[in-house]
């Protein structure tokens, strides 16, 4: 038990963030001088902390930076499958310096700094960063000490690394001393968190800020890339960038569940491996590597491509991957506007529920999805077919066109900006019966429901 005097002190102990220049140089000295591993250059995202006593005198520095990319125990420890946590492991973090400066001898001062620190780490990342922490870990060199600081406050030793440690942003070196690994959520159900499918709102923009990233082997970018050879080339001299390897790239970003952007495309890009970059068709500059196209390349792109050409390969493909569509499902046409940014939307038509593409139209600013849809029926094999649109088309033209140049059937919505047609149907149409309970369904296989 420490004594009174030692407990007084331990209350005065403040936690505050270093972020003064001349205040981290002093941090990083104290480091070189007193701390077994020396000063530390942190990697990405970074926090720095230093416990004071009531004249402000520091007692111990606390430094937090990003997490060790892979590392088994730990991913083990929170479930996250390889995609989840290459998105979300900006959430972690790492106590990658812990020192009780020389002067401060003041029994369980360890544990309390490091509760104090952890108690307010998630909301000072979410101030710096945009975003909380879930998770932190730290390793602890068996040779030097036992982690008694860390599983007093609830730390769980999970396992021991292989003996690797970064060297640089994406560079390891093996230093073959295995480390202590300790976790410990920052806050309540983190590693439920963490696994979920999707994650909650508060947590999805460092989700969102990590993009996405490819998994496919080079095999399989190559059989990809073979679909798009025979798209016509529009600029005479090419360089780094054939049109097929391109586009190859903007399929893959819909296969990874990547944004589709001109800017998202390249960041996509610049996550490839050199080994995907050369399955892809991207040809090597003079030093041996294989670059990645900018922001301006995929802008030249989609201004020089040729569209209809590019549609007709889609729908091979597709035939090729899937086969023909089911001739019996109800196609759906509808429209998309961008999300972000000008541009023109697009009109599409799929089959519901197998979401087989059909077909699609620029809607131009200038006019509307009515025409376009017209002309896009036009392009399709709708014999026999149903066709379902949104409010916006039910026009007697359309439906007109739809039964008799087109021999298709149609399902139109109805809202209240129609009101003569809506009391039409009221008065024709019987309300279909609702609100039947499963109890009251009879249960031979093909009946209809009924009431008891």
């Amino acid at each position: 038990m420490p004594s009174e005097t030692a407990q007084e002190l331990l209350e005065q102990v403040k936690i505050g963030l270093v972020t003064e220049p001349e205040a981290r140089r002093r941090f990083q000295q104290l480091l070189r001088k007193h701390h077994y591993l020396g000063g530390l250059r942190a990697v990405g995202q970074q926090l720095y902390y230093a416990a004071v006593d009531a004249q402000g005198n520091w007692l111990a520095l606390l430094l937090f930076s990003a997490a060790a990319k892979h590392l088994k125990h730990r991913d083990q420890w929170i479930g996250w499958t390889r995609a989840q946590r290459d998105r979300r492991l900006s959430l972690v973090v790492n106590n990658s310096r812990f020192l009780i400066l020389p002067q401060a001898h003041i029994p369980n001062l360890g544990s309390r700094v490091l509760r104090l620190t952890l108690e307010r780490l998630s909301a000072d990342w979410q101030a710096r960063y945009g975003h909380p922490v879930l998770v932190v870990e730290t390793f602890v060199d068996p040779e030097q000490f036992n982690g008694t600081v860390y599983t007093a406050q609830g730390w769980q030793e999970v396992g021991v690394t292989d003996g690797w440690g970064r060297c640089r942003r994406d560079y390891y070196v093996r230093h073959d001393k295995p480390k202590r690994l300790f976790v410990r959520e920052v806050v309540k159900n983190a590693c439920r968190s963490l696994q979920a499918e999707h994650l909650k709102p508060a947590l999805a923009e460092g989700e969102k800020k990590a993009g996405a990233r490819c998994y496919h082997k080079g095999g399989e970018l190559q059989a990809l890339s073979e679909h798009f050879k025979a798209l016509p080339e529009y600029r005479g001299r090419v360089e780094s960038y054939p049109v097929w390897s391109l586009v190859s790239l903007m399929l893959l970003a819909i296969l990874c569940d990547a944004p589709r952007g001109q800017k998202d495309l390249a960041k996509l890009a610049r996550r490839l491996t050199q080994h995907q970059r050369r399955a892809l068709g991207i040809r090597p500059r003079p030093n041996g590597r294989f670059p990645a196209p900018s922001q301006s390349t995929f802008s030249r792109l989609l201004s020089g491509l040729d569209a209809q050409r590019l549609h007709q390969v889609l729908l091979e493909i597709q035939a090729q991957v899937r086969g023909q569509a089911p001739p019996d499902e109800l196609i759906a046409v509808d429209g998309k506007a961008p999300r972000h940014g000008p541009g023109e939307a697009i009109l599409s038509a799929v089959t519901v529920p197998s979401q087989f593409y059909l077909g699609s139209a620029l809607v131009d600013t200038k006019t509307n999805e009515i025409p376009v849809a017209r002309e896009l029926f036009g392009e399709l094999d709708l014999t026999g077919r149903t066709v379902a649109l949104d409010a916006l088309h039910t026009q007697a033209q359309t439906a007109r066109e739809l039964v008799v140049e087109h021999g298709a059937h149609y399902l139109l919505s109805v809202k209240n900006n129609q009101p003569t047609l809506r009391q039409n149907i009221d008065k024709i149409v019987p309300v279909p019966p609702t609100g039947f309970s499963p109890s009251e369904v009879d249960p031979q296989p093909g009946a209809h429901p009924r009431k008891k």
